[in-house]
C-alpha cells in the first residue's frame, strides 16, 4: 500500500531538509575550502565556490609536518582508548545493572559525579602523576587515565538493565558462572550499544587536542589535532592546508559511522534510561 502523503509530513521533509543543510554546510564550506586558492579563501564577499581549485594543499601537507605519524598516533590513542574502555565499561556496566552488592547505589552515584569534573581540574594532577610513572610521551600514559569513564559505565548499565532477565536465570540454574553469563550470554545481546559506545569513544579521543597535548612534548608523540594547529599561526593562518588536514582527518570517523550506521542507530534508540 503507498504511503498517504500529508500535509504534516510534507512540512516535516522540507524541515528535515533545512536541518540537513544546516548541519552539512560547513563541512561542504571545508572540503571547498581545502580545492581553493589562497586568494580565493581570503577574498570579500566569502563564497562557497572558488575561481580555480587545485590539490596544492593536499599535496603540502605531507611534507609540511609529519602527518603519517601523527595519523598513525591519534590511531594508536584513540584505537586504544577505545578497546580498554569497551572493556571496562561493558563489565562495570553490568556489574551495576545485574549484580547486587553493598554499596552498589553510592558507587554508581560517584561514578556519575564524575562527570561534573571537567578536565582543566585534574589536568595538573595527571600530569603530575604521569611525570613521576614516567609514562609522558609514551601510548600508555595516553591511553590508561582513560581506560574507562562514566559515560561509557553508564550507557552499558542502562542497556543491560533493557534485557530481560529470564536468560540468565535460566543460565544460572544450568550452573553457568557469572563470568560466562556476562560473556557468552549478555554481551552478545549488546552489540548494537557497544558499536555505539565504540564510535562514541573513538570520536570523542581522535578530535581531542587539550588531553594529548598536555601528556605528550615531544614531536614524535603528537596526534592529529594537535599537529593541525601548528598551521595557526600568531598572525597568518594556512586555511586551505589546515582544511586540507581537516578533510583527511574526518575520514576514519565518517567510515566508522558508514560501516556501522544500523547499529549506532539501534544503539541510541534502546539505551534508554530506566530505573
Amino acid at each position: 500500500m503507498k504511503e498517504k502523503v500529508t500535509g504534516g509530513r510534507i512540512f516535516m521533509l522540507i524541515l528535515l531538509f533545512f536541518l540537513a543543510v544546516l548541519v552539512g554546510y560547513p563541512f561542504l564550506w571545508m572540503i571547498f575550502t581545502s580545492f581553493k586558492a589562497e586568494a580565493d579563501i581570503m577574498s570579500f564577499p566569502p563564497s562557497l565556490f572558488g575561481k580555480t581549485y587545485s590539490l596544492a594543499a593536499y599535496q603540502s601537507i605531507w611534507s609540511r609536518i609529519p602527518f603519517l605519524p601523527y595519523y598513525r598516533n591519534s590511531l594508536f590513542f584513540a584505537g586504544g582508548v577505545t578497546l580498554f574502555s569497551l572493556t571496562f565499561d561493558t563489565m562495570a556496566g553490568y556489574s551495576f545493572a545485574r549484580l547486587n552488592f553493598r554499596g552498589k547505589n553510592i558507587l554508581f552515584i560517584l561514578v556519575l559525579s564524575t562527570l561534573m569534573i571537567p578536565f582543566q581540574v585534574v589536568m595538573i594532577p595527571l600530569y603530575t602523576e604521569l611525570y613521576k610513572m614516567n609514562l609522558i610521551n609514551t601510548y600508555a600514559g595516553l591511553i590508561l587515565p582513560r581506560a574507562t569513564n562514566a559515560f561509557g559505565i553508564f550507557m552499558m548499565r542502562q542497556f543491560f538493565i533493557s534485557l530481560p532477565r529470564d536468560l540468565e536465570e535460566a543460565a544460572r540454574i544450568d550452573g553457568c558462572s557469572e563470568f560466562r553469563i556476562y560473556w557468552n550470554i549478555m554481551l552478545p545481546l549488546c552489540k548494537p550499544a557497544i558499536v555505539t559506545l565504540a564510535i562514541f569513544h573513538f570520536m570523542y579521543n581522535w578530535n581531542d587536542l587539550l588531553y594529548p597535548l598536555v601528556l605528550t612534548t615531544s614531536d614524535e608523540m603528537k596526534t592529529l589535532p594537535a599537529g593541525l594547529a601548528m598551521f595557526m599561526g600568531t598572525h597568518v593562518i594556512e586555511y586551505a592546508v589546515l582544511m586540507a588536514g581537516g578533510c583527511l582527518s574526518l575520514l576514519p570517523i565518517f567510515l566508522a559511522y558508514c560501516c556501522a550506521q544500523k547499529q549506532f542507530v539501534q544503539g541510541i534508540a534502546m539505551t534508554g534510561i530506566k530505573d
